[in-house]
């Protein structure tokens, strides 16, 4: 089984920063690409920020600039750094993996329970 857990989310004025954290366990043997993603109210899940274990980086164009995302290969983590946070910012992130649990397993995409990023004006 695999395990994404996400810690880092609250409260915060606009302007301000957040740095929410990922970490993935279990039976894993090899993570291809970590990321971000985020729901609003009525809204659909979209893409924040992803990651390849080689350190290439993809950002959604509303948060370019104000986010940071990084990964530790070793530790299975991956962060975003989020500043300059803005009200339309406010949404549960979702922490996202593809994965490997074996070397002959096809790679599986996997998700966390999500934390919650409320900016306020």
């Amino acid at each position: 089984q695999v395990h994404l857990v996400e810690s880092g989310g609250g409260l915060v004025q606009a302007g301000g920063s957040l740095r929410l954290s990922c970490a993935a366990s279990g039976s894993i043997f090899s993570i291809t690409a970590m990321g971000w993603y985020r729901q609003a109210p009525g809204k659909q899940r979209e893409l924040v920020a992803v990651i390849t274990s080689g350190g290439s980086t993809n950002y959604a164009d509303s948060v370019k600039g104000r986010f940071t995302i990084a990964r530790d290969n070793a530790k299975n983590t991956v962060s975003l750094q989020m500043n300059s946070l803005k009200p339309e910012d406010t949404a549960v992130y979702y922490c996202n993996a593809d994965l490997r649990t074996r070397p002959t397993y096809p790679t599986g995409n996997y998700w966390g329970q999500g934390t919650q990023v409320t900016v306020s004006s």
